[in-house]
């Protein structure tokens, strides 16, 4: 296929769509926006179904099912903890599920592939706020770094794929995500929803302190999963490029103000102290979305209606979430 000839349109809502991933955080919210949106051929396989990691089996699934687009959610994901005390299963793993994944979708002719990653990809000083351009000119965060290589490997490989055989897939790099159906595991969470157990516990234990990690200081944007959705479906419809394309809302918080709405929102009233022993992690970390937002798609969700309908949804699912 001429790349040039190629102009993004709408989907066929009766193809055959693979999201990979489709029961985590992103993937979840992906399958619910599609099914939405009128959606009637949709595939997903869980982990113990399909373990992306097995080349001979991703080839086997794609042979079989031959789905005309897929969405690459699947990821092994964690906070600052997993991913500074596992670097070897960040970057084994993803790549393993990145390369098997593109080349049994290549293989299969599949026509629309949107590979997802994260804004860990940029370097750690690169100036504020991301652009896209900022990939690859500079030393990236430490704690993240091994996750970081692997979602850059997942990018070039998207770009060497439509240089090489002119396929017309696209990356998007969504900010830090939460919602329903996030990770809320004491020790692989990301802060949002590990904020959201540690207060929602300490109302109920009537925990009078609690210590949150580093300085608070660090700024973080945050997106709710459900506005990532939407943006996927949008990119695919509507994007057509090599260049990654940032997801976000384009205004951040420090980690401390978030903390002070997480708790107010559960109701907690108590002291909130930090341990500045502990790591903090990119002192700043806010996307420029203006890629996308001149495309004509900006995110919906505020930041304090999200936390109440995560908080909810937490609380809800209390006794059976992931993690």
């Amino acid at each position: 296929m001429d790349p040039a000839a190629f102009k993004p349109q709408s989907l066929d809502r009766d193809a055959k769509v693979y999201v990979a991933g489709h029961r985590g955080l992103v993937g979840s919210a992906i399958w619910r926006k599609l099914e939405s949106e009128g959606f009637t051929n949709l595939i997903g396989r869980t982990s113990t179904e399909l373990d992306l990691k097995n080349r001979d089996d991703v080839f086997g699934f794609f042979s079989e099912e031959k789905p005309q687009y897929v969405v690459l959610a699947a990821a092994k994901v964690g906070g600052i903890m997993a991913n500074n005390s596992y670097p070897v299963d960040f970057l084994s793993e993803n790549l393993q599920i990145q390369v098997n994944t593109m080349d049994a979708a290549l293989e299969n002719d599949v026509e629309r592939l949107l590979f997802l990653g994260s804004s860990c990809i940029y370097p750690k000083l690169a100036p504020q706020p991301l652009k896209e351009e900022y990939l690859l000119t500079g030393h990236l965060e430490p704690t993240n770094d091994a996750y970081a290589i692997a979602k850059i490997a997942g990018i070039l490989q998207v770009q060497a794929v439509r240089r090489q055989y002119g396929k017309p897939w696209i990356s998007a790099m969504p900010t830090n995500l939460y919602g329903p159906g996030d990770n809320f595991s004491p020790t692989g969470s990301h802060v949002m929803p590990a904020l959201i157990r540690r207060y929602d516990e300490a109302v109920r234990d009537g925990t009078e302190t609690v210590v949150n990690w580093g300085t608070g200081s660090p700024l973080r944007e945050f997106l709710h999963v459900d506005d990532m959705a939407s943006a996927c479906l949008f990119l695919l419809e509507n994007y057509d490029g090599p260049e990654q394309v940032n997801v976000g809302v384009g205004s951040d918080v420090s980690i401390k103000e978030l903390a002070e709405t997480v708790a107010s929102t559960v109701g907690y009233t108590g002291r909130m102290e930090w341990d500045a022993s502990q790591p903090d992690g990119t002192p700043r970390k806010l996307m420029d979305v203006s890629k996308l937002a001149a495309a004509g798609w900006t995110a919906s969700v505020s930041l304090e209606d999200g936390i109440r309908q995560t908080v909810d949804w937490f609380r809800d699912h209390r006794d059976s979430f992931r993690g």
